[in-house]
Order: C-alpha cells, then sequence, then structure tokens
C-alpha cells in the first residue's frame, strides 16, 4: 500500500539528529514523502524564541522555530514523544511534553500532527510506538513492521559508520579536541557547527563524545555517575571516558539554560583530571566572535601546555 499523498513534515532540530535515518527510511518505505524544514538560521530562532517561554532552552526555542516553519507546508508534523529507553534511561522531560507543548502552541494554525510514544517504564517500546504510527497512517500492521525494521538497519548501519569514521580520526596526526555535546546542538549549522568549523580552520581535529558505540559508552558512563538517569548524557560520560585518552582537550559545549547538561558538566570537570576543558555555553545572544575568541585562546593553552606554541 502506498500513501503518495501525505506528506509528513520533520523539524531539523533536537531529535532530528538522532533519528533522521529511522524517520526517513520509515516513511520512504511506506511510499510516503517527508518535507524537511531548512537548516536553522536567524529568522527560525527569533521564531521559536517568540512562542517560547523566556525560561526555555536555546534548543528548544529554536525546535519550536523549525516547527512554526513547517505549518501549512505539510500534511502532517512529527512531533514525538521520547519519554524513557530502559531502567534509569530517561529522556529530558522536555522530550517527553513535546507533543502536548506544541498542541497547545499551535491550536489555532489547522496544522495536524502525527506523533509516537516510546516510553520503556510503561513498558512501550519503539518498535510498539512505530507500528501505532503506520496504523495513524493507514499502514497495515506488516507493512509498518517491515517498514520499520528496514528503517532500523539503515539507522544502525548509518551510526556504526560515523563511529567508524571518529575512530580513523582519533589515530590521525595532530591536535584533537573532543567535544561533548547533544548531537543536536553540535550539528546545528546556526549555533553548534561553527564550533566546529572553527576548530578545522585553526588545525584542530575535532571528536565528538556522542559518536561512540551506544551500549559500551552507557556502560562505562557508570563509571562517572551510577545515578545520572539521562539517557543522552550517561552516553556523553561513556563517550569521554573511552575518548579521552585520544584527545589533547575537552569543549563541554551546552545550550543555555540546560538544566541537566549545568549537572552534568560539573560532574565532568570535577571526575575527569588531567586534561585541559573549556565550558561553552551557547545562548540566542552568543555571538560568533565571542565564541571564537574563546576557542583559540582554549587551542593556545593546549599548544602553550604541550610545549608547541
Amino acid at each position: 500500500m502506498k500513501h503518495s499523498a501525505v506528506t509528513v513534515g520533520l523539524p531539523r532540530a533536537m531529535l532530528y539528529y538522532r533519528y533522521r535515518i529511522l524517520w526517513s527510511v520509515f516513511f520512504q518505505e511506506l511510499g510516503i514523502r517527508t518535507v524537511i524544514s531548512g537548516p536553522t538560521d536567524r529568522e527560525i530562532l527569533e521564531q521559536g524564541s517568540v512562542l517560547a517561554i523566556d525560561e526555555a532552552c536555546l534548543s528548544l526555542k529554536i525546535y519550536l522555530g523549525h516547527v512554526r516553519a513547517l505549518v501549512d507546508k505539510c500534511d502532517y508534523i512529527l512531533i514525538p514523544r521520547v519519554a524513557s529507553l530502559g531502567r534509569h534511561r530517561d529522556m529530558c522531560t522536555r522530550f517527553q511534553a513535546l507533543p502536548d507543548l506544541v498542541d497547545n502552541l499551535f491550536r489555532n494554525s489547522g496544522q495536524r500532527f502525527l506523533s509516537y510514544n516510546v516510553d520503556l517504564s510503561a513498558k512501550r517500546d519503539e518498535e510498539t510506538a512505530f507500528l501505532e504510527l503506520g496504523r495513524a497512517l493507514s499502514a497495515a500492521p506488516k507493512e509498518a513492521r517491515r517498514a520499520y525494521r528496514t528503517a532500523k538497519k539503515a539507522e544502525l548501519a548509518h551510526h556504526k559508520a560515523r563511529v567508524q569514521k571518529q575512530e580513523q580520526l582519533c589515530h590521525q596526526e595532530g591536535l584533537k579536541i573532543l567535544i561533548a555535546a547533544h548531537s543536536y546542538l553540535v550539528e546545528d549549522p546556526y549555533v553548534g557547527r561553527t564550533v566546529t568549523d572553527y576548530l578545522r580552520s585553526a588545525g584542530v581535529i575535532p571528536l565528538r563524545a556522542d559518536l561512540v558505540d551506544r551500549d559500551a559508552a552507557l556502560k562505562r558512563g557508570m563509571e562517572l555517575s551510577p545515578t545520572c538517569k539521562w539517557e543522552l548524557s550517561r552516553e556523553i560520560l561513556g563517550g569521554i571516558l573511552q575518548r579521552r585518552r585520544d584527545v589533547d582537550g575537552i569543549i563541554l559545549l551546552s545550550a543555555f539554560p540546560c538544566g541537566p547538561d549545568a549537572m552534568v558538566n560539573e560532574l565532568i570537570t570535577r571526575r575527569v583530571k588531567g586534561v585541559p576543558m573549556l565550558n561553552l555555553v551557547l545562548d540566542s545572544q552568543t555571538g560568533t566572535a565571542g565564541v571564537e575568541t574563546r576557542l583559540e585562546s582554549f587551542i593556545d593553552i593546549i599548544r602553550l601546555k604541550e610545549g608547541k606554541l
């Protein structure tokens, strides 16, 4: 069964950077066209900031701006709810609340939204959630299950390839700096990617703490904190332990005012010793020049410490 007349919008923010392969292949297998919002720019950030409360983090403001950019451009916009991936493997509450938040903010827009609910603490796994998503799109259970399993296989292969590329970078000669950040921040072209772009222009090899084997990272993360309950933070903790011997410095990159990152970054600075660190917090007022100045100083400190300046 094909559903080519239906279009589903994917906001290019937050969990998009983790699940974009899973989503795009799933809908492709069902014959459904996807529409992706454009790269983040100043207008998207400003639109999202108007919709969000002042206390919302930068990443949520960007996300709402991307949702706004898709309104009236597709039949549905996908707004997933990912609450828990297992025992002591919770997601930030913003990921749990997104469908309700978006429904409320855009209740008078006439736009329709799609959602799915992953919550292993309530015995709702990802495959079950995607079967329900397929049912909402009038796909047969067998068709939706095949689409999900094909998409999951593609997602795992894509992540494995990215991890292998990081391993190759680890063996290259040159100054290496590990970026400890969520994918939706470090990969966003308007905010986080400026950091990796500057590092490369300065002759530094940027590595990422989140591009590691996730199961192994979750286990290693327990060494730094057996009580950290946030899935993505635990992966980053484990990634730091896996990469710390390969790098010359670590950048703790976060979005203001992210509560989990504020606590986890403090934990990292207290427990990870012997490697220079830069705590870099980005907000809607952060200018490129200020970020580049701090990065330049951090690189100089590392080179001076290693006698290369």
